[in-house]
């Protein structure tokens, strides 16, 4: 059988992850920081806080021991992006391949996770998976397509593409980091801002336009960091943008439709067991654009909503934007 792959993280995607890789019989070993959910994935072959709906894999075995995870080849990252860091500087010594799966810009620093991760794990190569993934979904065995991003090129691809595939999950190539990881930061963002349309309801008109002019902002935030634009229109940048902008399934669209609905982002935060990253990114990336002059409005006003502005108000503000030809870099 092939190596044993470790997974760092089992929230509902590091849980999904493990029991995908675990399809083929291979042995996975999944790290979880709450002790009961280590207990309850290996006595009862559940995750009953995270992904309850799941009977996981024999072969999956949970531990609260990050050592055991430091002297394997392959381990996928799927920690919050706002821990990321801490987590990986507990590893006692470097995986030879670190894959992260985590969507998110690190608060106060303002760096992405390849860059959190190359400090942390200096001795790793780094890769990023990324793509629209409802947690559930892949952990039934529903087909799915991702971008799985190497820093090493295509000698790293031809070491995980072969250990991460499955018959339903199939990853797509590129080396471009940068685009796979700010196509995820992004739409999560993006994704708040399609829900409070929802909470609003203002229709699907308005929705899809959102969608359209969200990508804007995402193509032009991400070139202006290097990324590539046909990185961004792919799996890991419009493809995860489409998935998450239309479905409850979604956390960070479910957050932006209550706080449509007149919910408190605080109030919403504090009761949460899941973590809805774009509330975490888009402060941060609303002052990335303004150092770098990027014109960002949908940003601006997911940030402003989660400080607390009213919605409607703040909705208003963005209709009452001066008219403007579609491809304008300000538009």
């Amino acid at each position: 059988m092939s190596q044993t792959i470790g997974v760092i993280g089992a929230g509902a995607w590091g849980t999904a992850l493990s029991q995908m890789l675990a399809s083929d019989g291979r042995t996975v070993v999944l790290w979880a920081f709450e002790p009961e959910v280590v207990e309850a994935i290996n006595s009862q072959r559940r995750n009953p806080i995270y992904l309850p709906g799941a009977e996981l894999a024999a072969t999956i075995r949970a531990t609260g021991d990050l050592a055991e995870l430091g002297a394997l080849d392959i381990v996928l990252s799927v920690t919050p992006a706002q821990v990321l860091g801490k987590v990986l500087g507990q590893l006692p010594q470097a995986p030879r391949d670190l894959v992260l799966c985590s969507k998110g810009i690190e608060a106060g620093t303002k760096r992405l996770m390849n860059d959190v991760a190359r400090e942390a794990s200096p001795g790793s190569a780094i890769a990023v998976l990324s793509g629209p993934t409802f947690a559930h979904e892949v952990a039934a065995g529903l087909p799915t397509a991702v971008t799985l991003a190497c820093e090493g090129g295509t000698e790293q691809w031809e070491r995980l593409s072969p250990a991460i595939a499955r018959a339903a999950f199939r990853p797509y190539y590129t080396d471009d980091v940068t685009g796979a990881e700010i196509g995820g930061s992004i739409k999560n963002v993006l994704a708040i801002a399609c829900g409070v349309v929802d909470g609003l309801e203002l229709g699907q008109n308005a929705r899809a336009a959102l969608i359209a002019r969200g990508y804007a902002e995402m193509l032009r935030f991400g070139e202006t960091l290097g990324a590539r634009a046909e990185t961004l229109a792919g799996l890991c940048g419009l493809g995860d943008l489409v998935l998450t902008c239309s479905s409850t399934s979604s956390r960070n669209f479910s957050l932006g439709k209550a706080l449509g609905e007149g919910k408190s982002a605080a109030e919403l935060m504090a009761d949460r067991h899941t973590v809805a990253e774009g509330a975490h990114t888009a402060p941060v990336l609303a002052e990335l654009a303004e150092e770098r002059g990027i014109a960002m409005p949908i940003t601006v006003a997911v940030n402003a909503i989660l400080d607390g502005q009213p919605p409607r108000d703040v909705v208003a503000e963005l209709l009452a934007r001066p008219l403007k030809a579609e491809q304008e870099s300000d538009a």
